[in-house]
């Protein structure tokens, strides 16, 4: 239990989404080529490893291959052919992403991702089926790479704080918004060229990233289905978390014993603790009351 609260405690790799986000690529990329070394190695034809392996996590254009392979939906955005490709998008989530962390916690980097890629998929999709310069190659077309979620949070992060700036040696450093408009006019002025599909699904992304801070300034936090989401389906892996309901009310009450009259101090509970700590990777740190404050300073120099 201590270790537990003091990793959660420094937000190390245990609580860091952008870790964990950039661990998943580099495994299924390395993953992936295993199989495509043991396919040349073993004499296979590499049409034989894209035909019977890769194009069943490739996202399809045609309608029909899609209703056929629905979860490439997810899967797509997870997937590299090439080192430079993978490499290319790491190196923006990483950026953006540590970024986007430092000013809003660790909890909605996930879900943004995931929703720049399904907006990067619907986009894809839709354009090779509507647009007729594109429709002809609907039955072959299928896009791959992390790069719409990529786009999601470099443009959610761009209008969350345009004005961060970057290289701060270089004339007091380049506002993030800059770099962010010249990667955005290279995309869409590449959109004619071999990568047709991958592009116009980064555009996809850049849609739901300014979608998603726009709500954020509302009040309206869209990481919250998916967080939830994925809480129970930890709670229901961890028996432990059951518990935690029917010891709730019990955990939450006041000591005034060995204090003065009209203090209360709060009795500190593992629960509380990590409901502190899940807050900070949701909202961040300056989002805790100063209650809350104190409570994590108690914590820390009782050695919970």
């Amino acid at each position: 239990m201590e270790n537990r609260f003091k990793r959660r405690m420094t937000l190390g790799q245990d609580g860091n989404t952008l870790v964990t986000l950039l661990a998943i690529l580099g495994t299924v990329f390395l993953i992936f080529k295993f199989i495509q070394v043991g396919y040349y190695l073993t004499g296979v034809a590499q049409t034989d490893y894209y035909e019977n392996i890769f194009r069943y996590f490739s996202l399809p254009a045609d309608p029909g291959a899609l209703v056929r392979r629905p979860w490439t939906i997810i899967t797509y955005m997870f997937m590299h052919d090439s080192v430079w490709h993978m490499l290319g998008n790491v190196l923006w989530i990483w950026a953006f992403g540590f970024i986007l962390q430092d000013l809003s916690g660790t909890g909605k980097l996930l879900p943004l991702f995931l929703y720049g890629g399904i907006a990067g998929a619907i986009f894809f999709v839709l354009s090779y089926n509507l647009f007729p310069g594109l429709r002809a190659y609907s039955a072959v077309a299928t896009v791959i790479g992390a790069s719409a979620g990529a786009m999601a949070i470099a443009i959610a992060t761009t209008f969350l704080a345009p004005n961060y700036r970057l290289f701060p040696m270089i004339n007091g450093g380049i506002p993030l918004w800059v770099l962010t408009l010249i990667y955005v006019i290279i995309d869409i002025a590449m959109i004619t060229g071999s990568n047709t599909g991958g592009h116009i699904a980064h555009l996809g992304g850049a849609v739901i990233g300014y979608i998603f801070v726009t709500q954020l300034k509302k009040g309206r936090d869209m990481s919250v289905p998916l967080n939830n989401f994925f809480n129970w389906v930890t709670n229901l892996l961890n028996p432990d978390k059951k518990n935690w309901k029917k010891t709730a009310k019990r955990d939450f009450h006041y000591s005034v014993k060995g204090t003065e009259p009209y203090k209360k101090i709060p009795n500190i509970t593992q629960k509380r603790i990590d409901d502190i700590l899940d807050k900070i990777n949701q909202q961040g740190y300056r989002f805790l009351t100063q209650e809350e404050k104190d409570i994590l300073k108690r914590a820390a120099d009782d050695d919970l």
